[in-house]
C-alpha cells in the first residue's frame, strides 16, 4: 500500500528518505559504522597507551614494573607526563650494577674463606657496638695541619 506523498515533497525523493513505519536503513548502517569506529578508536588508544610497557617487556628491561605503573597512572589520572616518563624509561638501558656487585661480594666471600652466599649473615651479639659505649674522638688536628678557608 503506497501512501500519498506530501504535497510539499518532491516527486523524486532520495533513497535515504523512508516511508513512515519502514526501517531506516541509513540510520542502521550509520549506527554500525559508529560502533565499529568507537571500538577501533578504543583499541588504537589502548595499543598506543601500552606502547612503553610493551617496549620494556620485549627488551627484558629491569625497570619493566616501573614503566607499567607509570602507564597505569597515566591511564587513571590522565596526566600525560607519566606516559612520557614511562616511554623514556622504557627506551633507556639502565646498567645492571647487581651483577658486578654480586661478583665483588662473591670474591670477597672467597677471600674470607666463606662458602658462596654465606657472607650475608647477622652479626653475633658480642660483636655488636654498644650504643652506650663512648667512642673515642679522632685526634684533634694540630695548628700546623689545619687549612684556613
Amino acid at each position: 500500500m503506497t501512501e500519498p506523498i506530501h504535497p510539499a515533497a518532491s516527486h523524486h525523493l532520495p533513497s535515504f528518505i523512508t516511508a513512515p513505519g519502514d526501517t531506516d536503513v541509513l540510520m542502521v548502517v550509520m549506527a554500525i559504522i559508529l560502533v565499529v569506529a568507537i571500538m577501533g578508536f578504543g583499541t588504537l588508544f589502548f595499543r598506543l597507551h601500552t606502547l612503553p610497557e610493551r617496549m620494556a617487556h620485549r627488551s627484558h628491561k629491569l625497570q619493566f614494573e616501573i614503566v607499567a605503573v607509570l602507564g597505569l597512572l597515566a591511564l587513571v589520572t590522565h596526566i600525560h607526563l607519566f606516559w612520557v616518563a614511562g616511554l623514556l624509561l622504557a627506551m633507556i638501558d639502565i646498567p645492571d650494577f647487581g651483577g658486578s656487585l654480586n661478583r665483588i661480594a662473591g670474591s670477597t666471600e672467597k677471600l674470607a674463606g666463606l662458602a658462596p652466599g654465606k657472607g650475608a649473615v647477622a652479626m653475633p651479639e658480642g660483636d655488636a657496638i654498644d650504643s652506650g659505649a663512648a667512642v673515642p674522638d679522632p685526634a684533634p688536628l694540630s695548628t700546623k695541619n689545619r687549612t684556613h678557608a
